[in-house]
């Protein structure tokens, strides 16, 4: 058992390392490749790369402790404008106003976590996507700050200040190391998580709530604790977004793009923190090839369209996502070699 664990582990992490090679090279690939406009393939990946941030922070509360979030545009929309005021309104360099922003959301979605602990199912699922309506409209209302339906344009450019040094993320390949550096160190701390004493108790919780108090572990505790960690991964990916963007609107925000950030994890396999990372590089991908189609000229709305074949398909044909799929063709491999 414990070998086949180790080997287990070995795999898991071929394949990221795999992957980060992968994504480190992107940049010098692009630019030994002729036809196409490297600029914006890099802001298509860092877009992704922003989305599998909220994508891997959404499956620790949904995947591992089994709380269904339809708001976590909300929470992108919070660190968002967030970094945003700090930046534009105050002059906080990045490396106070990305923090701060993430910290507020984590404020934020701690509070929500404590009303939430009444709820469950689709009652709860309800309770965040009222919240993810408001948030947009809150923005709105307080329009003196946000912009209004506007929005916040011409925002600074992300930079990084130590000491004496300072860097300025300029081009579409300076900002796309930001976020593929901020990912790595979410996704660290997010498979940390997975497999400490706090992970345990969030899978507890989802496999059953009576059980888990009845073991010791405190609802009250872990349940907002996995909203808190859940919305911090959300407003720091909502921060990068606005520096890439320079410029939101609450526009960007809707409720169909918590539908996205659902479908992600469900496509990536619910309880992998890889199947998240797959999960949203896939649709983010898939969202731009089919807005790029001449059939959208007559049918503007058949993203959404193919968005609802996906979650039928994959729930229909890959339960487990991805990450299950990929997972059952190891294990039919493995006894197949144990077999011959």
């Amino acid at each position: 058992m414990v070998l086949r664990g180790l080997r287990a582990r070995r795999r898991e992490f071929a394949l990221y390392g795999v992957g980060l090679v992968a994504l480190v090279s992107v940049p010098a690939v692009l630019s030994l490749v002729p036809g196409i406009a490297p600029s914006y393939i890099l802001y298509l990946i860092s877009l992704a790369l922003i989305y599998a941030m909220v994508a891997v922070g959404l499956d620790l509360l949904v995947g591992h402790t089994g709380q269904i979030s339809l708001g976590h545009a909300g929470f992108f929309a919070i660190g968002a404008y967030a970094s945003a005021l700090l930046t534009f309104r105050f002059g906080l360099p990045t490396i106070v106003a990305l923090p701060v922003a993430g910290l507020l959301t984590a404020a934020v979605g701690f509070l929500l976590g404590l009303p939430a602990l009444r709820l469950t199912g689709p009652y709860l699922a309800v309770a965040t996507l009222g919240f993810g309506l408001a948030v947009p409209q809150l923005v709105v209302w307080q329009g003196s700050w946000t912009g209004g339906s506007s929005g916040l344009h011409s925002l600074p450019l992300a930079s990084l200040t130590v000491g004496p040094l300072s860097v300025v993320f300029r081009t579409d390949q300076d900002f796309y190391y930001l976020a593929l550096g901020m990912l790595i160190l979410l996704t660290i701390f997010a498979k940390n998580i997975v497999s400490s004493h706090t992970g345990r108790a969030f899978v507890a919780i989802r496999d059953s709530e009576l059980a888990a108090r009845a073991m010791g572990v405190s609802l009250v505790r872990y349940k907002t604790t996995a909203f808190a960690l859940s919305a911090f991964y959300a407003g720091i990916a909502g921060s990068l977004y606005a520096y890439l963007l320079h410029g939101i609107s609450p526009e960007d925000f809707t409720v169909l793009l918590s539908i996205d950030f659902l479908t992600m994890i469900v496509l990536g396999g619910l309880g992998s923190v890889s199947g998240a990372l797959s999960g949203a590089f896939l649709l983010t991908l898939l969202q731009n090839m089919l807005t790029r189609l001449p059939v959208l000229r007559d049918f503007k709305n058949l993203y959404i369209v193919v968005l609802g074949v996906v979650l039928i398909l994959t729930i229909t044909f890959l339960p487990r996502g991805i990450a299950g799929a990929a997972r059952s063709l190891r294990l039919r491999w493995s006894a197949r070699s144990v077999v011959r």
